[in-house]
């Protein structure tokens, strides 16, 4: 599965491609297939995200897992203040990233 990351223009969060726009939640992230470049042009173009690119990943059990520690800790947020993740109430969120 390859998906789509980036940030959000205005407010520089963390995005990931649903297939139709820009989620917060990585498990929005739909597959893109061989089109991330294409992708990547029309959306940076229309100014809707910056300084996106693709990474691999995967889905199971209906989440998606970035394959690298690096998207999988910028899907979730502040690792050393859980209280600031994206997920502050899921006491598993952190167990997802490792």
């Amino acid at each position: 599965m390859k998906i789509l990351t980036g940030n959000d223009l205005k407010s520089g969060a963390v995005t990931w491609w649903t297939g139709k726009g820009w989620s917060l939640d990585v498990n929005d992230a739909a597959d893109i297939g061989d089109d991330g470049a294409a992708i990547i042009a029309r959306e940076e173009g229309a100014q809707n995200v910056f300084a996106a690119y693709v990474v691999d990943g995967e889905k199971t059990a209906g989440a998606v897992r970035p394959a690298h520690i690096k998207e999988r800790i910028r899907a979730l947020g502040p690792t050393v203040r859980p209280d600031l993740t994206l997920k502050p109430n899921d006491p598993d969120a952190l167990a997802k990233v490792v």
